[in-house]
């Protein structure tokens, strides 16, 4: 299996937050050549991608809203936005669910990318804003509302609250506001109040993730309608032999979902590098399936 596989079964099994992460990562790779200046040493995205404080221009691309929260200004932008997402996503999916963690950052970004345009507009300023960091935020925010006392272990700093790590990180978008990027600042701290309410909306019985799954269900429907059957419906006798087809079906689904299972497992205990030739294979091969 060479790198390329590995890569795709990653992106298979390592779950949402994976997923994310490889989205980024591969539209920084695609707008390198595209979009970074090499003289100025610095990327310029257009209007149509990048989100505008113009808010005239809001209506003509609306799907800015979300585009530019896969882009970024550079290599450390990305690298450190990762990190903490890949921190505060798997620390949000102990508790919720792959879907809740998907809706949650996707309205985080329209929420967080909307107020960058409304405020910074009141503000007199025009501006552009590329990025992650709101969606980001709100996933920890959402996480700390919910389990603020809980510990987690820093490298070189030990054990600390969760709520720790959270606070500093709004302390340092608060004291840093006048000193530049006020934009970026206030779409953090737009996402961090969206990840706040999201909570709470959650405890009190309101998923507001479903708006994304209604939204995809519907467009999904839009573009596969289902055909009207030309000819009623006739009834047939099943086959005496079915019966035991289905059985022998389920006992084989189940035997293989076991296997996969405990490969799963072996790669929460050890790591993905712990498996086996084999097993690597297997895994590939069913989620081609």
């Amino acid at each position: 299996m060479n790198i390329w596989q590995d890569i795709k079964l990653q992106y298979r099994i390592g779950g949402m937050v994976n997923q994310i992460i490889y989205w980024n990562i591969g539209v920084f790779l695609i707008t390198i050549p595209f979009f970074y200046q090499f003289r100025q040493g610095a990327f310029e995205f257009p209007d149509t991608l990048a989100l505008s404080s113009n808010l005239n221009q809001l209506p003509f691309y609306p799907w800015t809203v979300l585009s530019y929260g896969f882009l970024h200004s550079g290599f450390l932008h990305l690298f450190f936005n990762m990190v903490l997402l890949n921190f505060a996503g798997r620390l949000f999916l102990t508790y919720f669910t792959q879907k809740q963690f998907l809706g949650m950052y996707l309205l985080s970004l329209v929420f967080s990318g909307i107020s960058f345009a409304v405020i910074y507009s009141l503000m007199g300023g025009v501006n552009t804003i590329v990025g992650a960091s709101g969606a980001i935020l709100a996933t920890l925010v959402a996480v700390t509302t919910y389990q603020p006392l809980m510990r987690v272990h820093l490298l070189l700093i030990g054990s600390v609250k969760l709520w720790h790590i959270t606070g500093v990180l709004l302390l340092l978008d608060v004291l840093q506001f006048s000193l530049g990027n006020s934009g970026g600042h206030i779409a953090h701290l737009s996402g961090a109040l969206f990840g706040f309410l999201y909570c709470k909306l959650l405890q009190s019985g309101t998923d507001l993730s479903l708006i994304v799954t209604k939204i995809s269900t519907f467009f999904v429907n839009l573009g596969n309608p289902k055909a009207k059957a030309p000819f009623s419906r006739v009834h047939k006798n099943a086959a005496p032999n079915r019966p035991t087809m289905q059985r022998s079906g389920v006992v084989l689904k189940d035997k293989k979902q076991q296997q996969i299972d405990e490969i799963l497992d072996k790669i929460s205990r050890s790591g993905y590098d712990s498996l086996t030739q084999e097993e690597k294979e297997f895994l590939f091969r069913s989620g081609n399936e």
